[in-house]
């Protein structure tokens, strides 16, 4: 069993969304190859594969109804199996990482002879999707959020109340202000009146004396 890390050897076929034959490998029929790839967990990833046996009577790689193709997945920290599918020859695979860290994708084929020298092409994609999105952390996100937004409500409604508070208290001391030059006005008026009132009064008085004097 041979074991490669996808990340080292395709560093751009792990990561882009598009890829197309990325990846193709030569098998004994009783090998089994494996590769190494580090997860983060609640991953989706997506492989397709192509297994094309060796023809002596054509000289060449043919596809081979018969020939089946096992994918096995393995969490390698806890030796837990994620999934082991068996397929034909061309067939696809789909698994969704529980944990985080490295996991074994093993391919081997359905020949179990060890006496057996078929060899095998096979071409394998693997695409590696986004992360699962985390509902209960949305939700407590949203919770906070709306924590947050209510806060906020409270907040710009004491600030409503305060403004109009302090909206009456100025119409209160614009009212007092008034009044206040109001009754001034009218005081200032009764005050030259008083005056008027006794400047003439003294005046009538200074002439009486003088035409006393007389």
């Amino acid at each position: 069993m041979f074991a490669f890390r996808l990340s080292v050897l395709l560093p751009s076929f792990l990561f882009l969304i598009t890829t197309v034959n990325a990846l193709h490998f030569y098998l004994d029929a009783n090998e089994k190859r494996c590769f190494v790839e580090e997860l983060p967990s609640d991953t989706v990833v997506e492989g397709h594969y192509r297994a094309l046996e060796w023809a002596d009577s054509t000289q060449q790689y043919i596809l081979n109804e018969e020939l089946g193709i096992i994918v096995e997945v393995e969490e390698m920290e806890t030796s837990h199996v994620v999934t082991k599918t068996r397929g034909p020859s061309d067939g696809r695979f789909t698994f969704t990482s529980h944990e985080s860290g490295d996991h074994s994708i093993c391919i081997s084929t359905n020949y179990t002879s060890w006496w057996s020298s078929t060899h095998i092409k096979l071409y394998l994609d693997i695409v590696v999707g986004s992360t699962k999105p985390d509902i209960e952390s949305d939700r407590t996100h949203i919770g906070e959020l709306s924590s947050k937004l209510r806060d906020l409500n409270q907040k710009l409604e004491e600030i409503r109340r305060e403004q109009q508070y302090q909206r009456e208290r100025e119409a209160d001391f614009r009212n007092l202000s008034e009044n206040t030059n109001s009754k001034a006005v009218w005081y200032s008026v009764l005050q030259i009146g008083v005056l008027i009132a006794t400047c003439t009064w003294q005046l009538r008085h200074l002439k009486r004396f003088f035409a006393d004097k007389r």
